[in-house]
């Protein structure tokens, strides 16, 4: 059931097949994966929400198999393909936005503030919390997403806190060796003051983890709660310049870094 181009595609696999290069069929969130349409786990909510079509027809069987090089894939009516490169952004999060894509509160979300139409499986890499503001990236490079948050690689995220009060030598002296939260203890953070006001402390802090409101947590474990947070950089990403709402696309070596931080080198 399909169009001219989707025989032209038939013909082309046969071909290929005589010739012995017939790309073997792969299960189908393998294949959304690969092409960048989301991660692994992504790919399959995309399934089971009845948002793939293959040659047409509606997909939700995760065991389902395509062959690249005959069937046209399909993502919300857009088709996917091996072909399309990842995406990488950056995009600077304001306040009083959730990291999501969609949200049943009727929330603001982040699928506002980049290009999620023309990439259906694009994706926040991680969270920052609704007043959380700064860094934010997004890809539809699954393998990418999944070590960049994964604890093994110890991936350095640096942020800016303001505090309450003058986090003295002992305070900081716990957080550089490690704190210990309901759910285990940190791993040493590195932590410097920038600034002294009257009533609170500017603080740079950079973690290795990604627990859920790590920052925050961390620093009213030692009596000195986050007023304000704001993530400066991400591995070897930086938020710069770029202005709060607004988003860009990852320069090529940024996005080598970030590969070469956790083992994916080319």
């Amino acid at each position: 059931m399909g169009s001219g181009g989707d025989s032209d595609r038939r013909e082309a696999g046969r071909a290929s097949a005589e010739d012995g290069e017939r790309v073997v069929p792969m299960r189908l969130q393998k294949f959304l994966a690969r092409a960048g349409a989301a991660s692994r786990r992504g790919s399959e909510d995309l399934m089971t929400a009845g948002r793939v079509t293959v040659n047409g027809e509606v997909v939700t069987e995760l065991g389902a198999r395509v062959d690249p090089t005959v069937d046209r894939v399909c993502v919300d009516g857009r088709e996917v393909r091996l072909a399309a490169g990842p995406v990488y952004l950056a995009l600077h999060k304001p306040a009083g936005v959730v990291t999501t894509m969609s949200d049943p509160e009727g929330r603001p979300t982040v699928a506002s503030l980049v290009p999620s139409d023309e990439y259906p499986g694009l994706f926040p890499v991680g969270r920052l919390d609704f007043d959380t503001t700064g860094l934010l990236l997004f890809t539809t490079d699954g393998e990418l997403s999944h070590r960049l948050l994964h604890p093994n690689w110890k991936v350095p995220k640096t942020y800016v806190a303001v505090v309450d009060g003058h986090p003295g030598q002992i305070a900081r002296k716990q957080l550089a060796s490690g704190v210990q939260l309901d759910d285990g203890l940190t791993a040493p953070a590195e932590v410097r003051v920038l600034e002294r006001r009257l009533d609170s402390a500017l603080m740079e802090v950079t973690i290795r983890e990604g627990r859920k409101r790590q920052v925050r947590r961390m620093f009213s474990a030692v009596h000195h709660p986050v007023t304000a947070l704001h993530r400066l950089r991400f591995g070897p990403v930086e938020l710069g310049m770029l202005a709060p709402g607004t988003y860009r696309e990852l320069a090529e070596d940024e996005v080598t870094a970030l590969r070469s931080a956790v083992g994916l080198e080319e």
